[in-house]
């Protein structure tokens, strides 16, 4: 994997508003991260800052020239640089910068220009404001060291663990409390995340291995940036995919992993060893096999009963896990969790409620998505199966409520038809709940006197259909935002005023919660533009501007206060 270099490239000097003798930068950095494999740095200055900035660019793989007046041998250098001198790590010109180094000291592929300058001298140094002022000639990167205004871009306060690396920045106003900030944020991160990564990355490279191959059989060559790393999820990633589709099997890989990524507890990552991963890409082999079109099963292989006596009465509940906040899951629900023997989980049950599980239960996490829902759910029912026959207590953890689109009602009746009545525990819905975190009242005296859920998936991935407008009603639609410009369409067909409010709440009382406020003519636009963080919810109705205003086109609102 190349190394890379995060780095902010600075505001114009001359965007910034004067408040009260007070400068405030119009525009935030933009932050990157820079493959510097090979690359020729320059390094000017004899001092401890110096010595660090060449410990921090030898870690990215580039060749580093240091500039300083000293003997050929290093002498009279600051003792880092004399030792990295004597060791070879970087190479010495023992003399004061000149400007023709910017031009002769490079890579012979770029006709010898330095690829990036760092100026380490004292900030008074005549030197900084004339180095500064010939790099941006010839557009090359500079750094000086306390002079933002003389430089074009700027070194973060990081943190590197593996292949992990997390940067902050305060744009400027505050290198303390940067520091302090990444401290928090590393502070936070259970241990082994770095390794984590790894070890996700060994799982990608092997699924890439199994499915990356052309139709004579010859493996395609694994392309590590496969996925922009700063990029939301689109709004159609959970569109149905068939077998049919010529990109299926790519997207099959993606979504698989993306839920493992996106929805286990950070913890539950970091607990992985190699013995997991094997046991995770055989559970993927197992499961791709079975979404191939000629073996896909409408119904799980049911196993034989076992004659073994249970240890004990096995019993089955379906359990509702609300929204995603922990604080909102019912007491009833958290005492089955707490005695479950084996916890079957939606994909979509937040990290925050799969925390709460004990250590000693194991977890299996749903593989659904649409194209393989039907497959996934066999999957899921056979599990449970297997494990109510060996005598145990199994919890089905649902999203929301499991009766409010949850197919709690199919799964109550498999159990009960194989011999094990369900006890159902309620759970909030975000259907009813999330528009309320969005500060959106589903009801309000003089405009909304009804509330309607509808889906925006039927069976097999249908369109629905949609009902008629009511200027009086909030209609909430779960399951939508996949297909988001079709629903909108069809409103569209039957009447639906586009300049009605509406709101996309994702992931409700997660710490990550988004609301994006806008107008049903705009929400296609809104979602294309800011990408998709399911599970969320369309709601739609004139409540939606009862208490916050969506402003001209949209406005997007992220975070969730905490209780």
């Amino acid at each position: 994997m190349p190394s890379l270099t995060s780095t902010t490239t600075p505001s114009p000097a001359s965007s910034t508003t004067t408040t009260n003798d007070t400068t405030v930068p119009r525009r935030t950095p933009l932050l990157t991260g820079t493959d510097c494999t090979g690359q020729v740095h320059l390094v000017i200055g004899n001092n401890a800052l110096a010595s660090s900035r060449c410990a921090k660019l030898l870690e990215s793989g580039v060749t580093i020239k240091l500039i300083a007046p000293s003997t050929s041998d290093g002498a009279g250098l600051y003792h880092g640089l004399q030792r990295r001198v004597e060791d070879g790590e970087i190479e010495l010109v023992p003399r004061e910068f000149v400007k023709e180094d910017l031009t002769k000291l490079g890579r012979e592929e770029v006709d010898y220009v330095v690829d990036r300058v760092f100026v380490t001298l004292p900030v008074d140094c005549v030197q900084c404001t004339y180095i500064s002022a010939l790099c941006r000639r010839l557009r090359i990167p500079v750094n000086v060291v306390d002079s933002p205004f003389l430089s074009t871009f700027s070194l973060l306060s990081s943190h590197t663990d593996g292949p992990l690396q997390i940067a902050v920045t305060t744009s400027g106003n505050g290198c303390k409390l940067a520091n302090r900030i990444r401290r928090e944020i590393v502070a936070g991160l259970p241990v082994g995340i770095g390794k984590t990564c790894d070890q996700i990355g060994r799982l990608r490279r092997r699924l890439w291995s199994h499915d990356g191959k052309d139709d004579d059989g010859t493996l395609r060559e694994f392309r590590a940036g496969e996925e922009d790393e700063s990029q939301e999820q689109k709004s159609t990633f959970n569109a149905l995919v068939t077998p049919e589709d010529p990109k299926a099997v790519k997207m099959r890989r993606i979504r698989w992993l993306s839920q493992i990524c996106e929805y286990w507890p950070l913890e539950k990552l970091c607990a992985l060893n190699n013995a997991d991963i094997d046991s995770l890409f055989q559970d993927y082999v197992d499961f791709s096999s079975l979404n191939e079109p000629s073996t896909q099963p409408t119904d799980p292989a049911i196993p034989e009963t076992s004659s073994t006596p249970f240890s004990r009465q096995p019993t089955i509940s379906l359990v509702g896990s609300g929204p995603g906040h922990p604080s909102l899951l019912t007491r009833a629900a958290l005492n089955e969790i707490n005695t479950a023997d084996l916890i079957l989980a939606d994909k979509l049950v937040p990290s925050g409620i799969l925390s709460l599980i004990p250590r000693r239960t194991p977890i299996f996490i749903a593989k659904k998505f649409p194209g393989n829902a039907d497959a996934a759910q066999a999957e899921l029912l056979t599990k449970g199966l297997e494990a109510l026959q060996s005598g145990q207590k199994v919890v089905r953890l649902k999203q929301g409520d499991p009766y409010i689109y949850g197919r709690g009602a199919e799964e109550f009746d498999f159990f009960r038809e194989h011999g094990y009545t369900p006890a159902v525990v309620p759970g909030l819905s975000s259907g009813l709940c999330g528009p309320l975190f969005a500060a959106i009242p589903a009801t309000h005296r003089g405009v909304a006197d009804q509330v309607l859920l509808c889906t925006g998936t039927g069976r097999k991935g249908a369109m629905c259909e949609i009902p008629e407008w009511v200027k009086s009603r909030t209609t909430v639609f779960l399951m939508a935002l996949h297909r988001l410009k079709d629903v909108v369409e069809a409103m569209r067909e039957r009447g639906w005023p586009m300049e009605c409010p509406c709101a996309v709440v994702e992931r409700a009382s997660c710490p990550d919660q988004r609301v994006v406020r806008t107008r049903l003519g705009d929400v296609v636009a809104a979602v294309d533009e800011v990408g998709s963080r399911p599970p969320g919810i369309l709601v739609v109705g004139w409540a939606c501007e009862v208490l916050e205003k969506g402003g001209k086109s949209w406005v997007v609102e992220e975070g969730f206060k905490d209780y």
